[in-house]
């Protein structure tokens, strides 16, 4: 194949592959870089791996609520190699997939590291160290993110981020986990259904703290139940290893906390991964907080756009997957897809899900919108009942009598809000929810009270 290109995208993660996805089928002619493993961060470090870990823990988890159904099992215990090992197979095969994404005839695939020299020039450089220059009519950055530390802060052996802490040998018996954001209430569930103990320490006033304030309680009450001692408030003050373990030292309501563990995972956020010095000298106009781009997904340096965890903001694979598609009607033409941030779903993979799409309540109150917001619970569901899934809820914010978001908190809430995220986007009005025919008996009974 030439070394000419429609189209060099860096980085092969779910933007970068959903980028050479989309030009490919438009017969352009593409190569894709990447550094590392295909699929990125979600399939190697983030959304595959801990999922698969997510769903081992909920399987044992749930042994406790066979006997109310009539089933007996005694000597369930934890076989964490035998559950890394269920990880390790299900990161393989999204890896296989991600490969697959790119095995078109007009996609070249390179492993290596593509550095940007022009809006028309990379060059790559291969694991032996051989550097090629590629000349392209387009570049698509897909860099992704990395674990934001704090400052003061260091991973080390004990102290590890979220990228680190699935290479644990061994299932430790306490862990502190710092922050309560999505990432740092998945594993306070996994490590606390498995029978760690655990700690988990916010700066804030409550988990979860850009999620609906409902949903968050809900969930909190539940690490509760799971045995998860939960300080809110808290102010981090100093954490390091100390003999076999480590320490923390915070401040919570004026008063000194310490706390000690075997382990720490730091998980305050993630980061873009901004190479500075190649931006600088393209003059992409960029931040800490990203790459900036217009609707089209270009930086200000026109043939070169950027998509996904790079351009900051929500940092989700299929956000990611979108802004990709975009950027590629963007540069050759094209009018099927749009993006909307506030059209982004996401999900926080708990016990309960905590599952949004679109305006929370709390927001839309401090953007000044008259809303009513009709409510319906997982107790009057018979499914959830029969099926033992707890507490749980689904909630629709209406303005003007069209949907403006959805929140669904309990079992389940992820495959709920597929219908709701779509209507959503469709700007769905009470009076379309009236005609909407839901089989019974099911779960999705739960949404018949929102059209009332």
């Amino acid at each position: 194949m030439s070394e000419n290109y429609d189209l060099i995208v860096i980085g092969g993660g779910p933007g970068g592959l959903a980028a050479a996805q989309t030009a490919s089928a438009a017969n352009k002619r593409v190569l894709i870089i990447e550094r590392g493993g295909w699929g990125g961060t979600c399939t190697h470090r983030g959304c595959i791996p801990t999922k698969a870990m997510l769903a081992c823990s909920r399987f044992y988890a749930d042994l406790k609520k066979l006997k109310r159904v009539g089933v007996n099992v005694s000597g369930g215990a934890v076989d964490f190699a035998a559950m890394k090992k269920h990880r390790d197979q299900m990161v393989r095969i999204a890896a296989l997939g991600a490969q697959k994404m790119i095995a078109g005839p007009r996609v070249e695939s390179k492993i290596g590291l593509g550095e940007i020299l022009s809006p028309r020039e990379v060059r790559c450089t291969g694991e032996d160290g051989v550097r090629q220059f590629l000349k392209t009519e387009k570049i698509l950055i897909a860099w992704g993110s990395k674990p934001q530390i704090l400052p003061g802060l260091r991973a080390s052996e004990r102290i590890r981020t979220s990228d680190e802490i699935l290479s644990l040998e061994q299932l430790p018996s306490s862990i502190i986990i710092v922050g309560g954001s999505f990432i740092g209430v998945e594993y306070a569930t996994l490590f606390a259904e498995l029978g760690v103990r655990v700690t988990l320490v916010e700066l804030m006033d409550r988990i979860l703290p850009r999620e609906d304030e409902e949903a968050a309680e809900l969930l909190g009450q539940e690490l509760a139940r799971l045995g998860v001692v939960l300080h809110t408030s808290t102010r981090l003050v100093r954490l390091e290893e100390s003999g076999e373990g480590v320490k923390l030292s915070a401040r919570k309501n004026g008063e000194d906390l310490e706390i000690q563990a075997l382990y720490a995972l730091l998980c305050t956020g993630r980061a873009p991964v901004l190479h500075a010095d190649q931006l600088d000298s393209l003059g992409v106009d960029f931040t800490n907080a990203g790459i900036r781009v217009d609707k089209r997904m270009m930086t200000s340096v026109g043939g070169i756009y950027a998509a996904g965890d790079v351009t900051g903001g929500m940092m989700l694979a299929h956000r990611a997957s979108l802004q990709a598609k975009v950027a590629v009607e963007g540069m050759f033409g094209g009018s099927r897809y749009r993006y909307d941030e506030d059209l982004i779903p996401s999900v926080v993979y708990s016990h309960p899900q905590i599952a949004r799409v679109g305006l929370t309540e709390r927001r839309a109150l401090d953007e000044g919108l008259e809303i009513s917001v009709v409510r319906s619970d997982y107790g009057a569901n018979l499914m959830a009942r029969a099926e033992l899934m707890g507490q749980g809820f689904v909630k629709i914010i209406f303005h003007r009598e069209v949907i403006a978001g959805a929140v669904a908190a309990g079992d389940h809430a992820a495959e709920l809000l597929a219908p709701l995220a779509l209507a959503v986007s469709g700007k769905w009005t009470r009076r379309q929810f009236r005609s909407w025919v839901l089989p019974h008996p099911t779960l999705g009974e739960v949404f018949a009270p929102l059209a009332d």
